[in-house]
């Protein structure tokens, strides 16, 4: 037997006693109380040790009645042997209580009755006295194991359930990273393709050897769903190196995220998509080149991150038709990851150019 199963089985049995104490406590403090209505002013202590031990037998009995009642389940569709299986074992207990009973009052004369009680008479009266309460107390404990069992199998549902959901999401998680790796490595070879074609070969050359570093560094992490935001950060700086042998001077790209955000958990390859998109769809797009900016804040108890390009703008209806793999991949993790505690919009910025806005629930490593 398991450390776990006999700490349950000890728990159980604490548990038993002590509901049995509390009842056989209130019975014998109700009997004593009812002696002395009666203006019988003999010591009560016998009388209350006398009524607390006539429980014994049921307490004792407990586990094996709830043991029963899970292998003959009573309800609909109860088989006659089922019935009959319980109804044989209450009648066995109640005889057995009330044998044990009828032995303590003749021992003890609890109730100090002039004429000492006579075993024989004693069972037979108690026994018809006590039948229906001792039915209510068997039905009692039926029952109680019932409920505490539908519980307990609810409980584990429940468990089971976020333990599969959990699985699940890892899984899907993996899925959108082996999705969006691909997407950016794709990218980034026509571009060393581009460059290559052009024979700056030096640039090609160093791009790869970036690829690579950036590629070794993702693997080490690719299963965790979410690193600190220094880590992230970490990621988009080789991004960036690798982009910029490719723009050159054109590319400018700012980072503004305070120290004391750095410790917070995002996901796994968070900022790269949305730089890439926005250099993608923003700073290729112009001759000149362009400016991309990373900032990030605290704002009512949540991290709000900014990638913002002072490329062209989108259409009006871009957000809703056409976000791209980097942006829908973002978009479906972090719905598993903090569903609507996240949040991310694409929108146009006042002062011209594209932004994306991605809010998360601050949470410390």
């Amino acid at each position: 037997m398991s450390q776990t199963q006999t700490a349950t089985r000890s728990t159980r049995w604490l548990w038993i006693a002590a509901i049995w104490c509390a009842g056989g406590l209130f019975d014998a403090s109700q009997n004593v109380l009812i002696m002395h209505k009666e203006g019988r002013h003999h010591s009560w202590v016998p009388l209350f040790l006398t009524e607390l031990a006539i429980w014994l037998p049921w307490a004792l009995a407990t586990p094996f009645i709830s043991r029963l009642a899970r292998r003959h389940t009573l309800g609909r569709g109860a088989t006659v042997r089922t019935v009959a299986v319980h109804l044989a074992a209450f009648l066995t207990l109640a005889v057995v209580t009330e044998a044990w009973s009828a032995l303590l009052q003749v021992l003890f004369n609890p109730w100090a009755n002039r004429q000492p009680p006579e075993f024989v008479d004693t069972f037979s009266t108690s026994l018809l006295y006590q039948a229906l309460t001792f039915l209510i107390v068997y039905a009692l404990i039926v029952t109680v194991t019932l409920m505490l069992d539908s519980r307990e199998r609810m409980a584990r549902q429940i468990a089971e359930t976020a333990r599969l959901n959990e699985e699940l999401s890892r899984a899907q998680l993996a899925a959108l990273r082996r999705q969006i790796e691909p997407h950016f490595m794709f990218n980034t070879l026509n571009a060393i393709a581009g460059l290559v074609r052009d024979r700056r070969n030096d640039a090609a050359v160093s791009m790869i050897v970036g690829l690579s570093e950036f590629l070794r560094r993702a693997s080490e992490d690719s299963h965790r769903a979410q690193v600190t935001l220094a880590e992230e950060v970490e990621y988009l700086q080789r991004y960036v190196d690798i982009q910029k042998v490719r723009f050159g001077e054109r590319l400018e790209v700012s980072v503004d995220i305070p120290a004391e955000l750095l410790g917070v958990q995002v996901p796994n390859l968070l900022l790269q998509p949305l730089v890439e998109n926005a250099i993608k769809h923003g700073i290729a797009k112009r001759v000149a080149g362009g400016t991309v900016r990373v900032a990030g804040a605290r704002h009512d108890g949540n991290l709000s991150l900014t990638v913002y390009n002072d490329g062209p703008q989108f259409p009006t209806d871009r957000e809703v038709r056409h976000t791209g793999v980097g942006i829908g991949n973002l978009r479906t993790r972090l719905q598993i990851l903090h569903g609507a505690q996240s949040e991310l919009q694409l929108r146009r910025d006042d002062a011209g150019g594209v932004e994306v806005v991605v809010k998360l629930p601050l949470t410390e490593a």
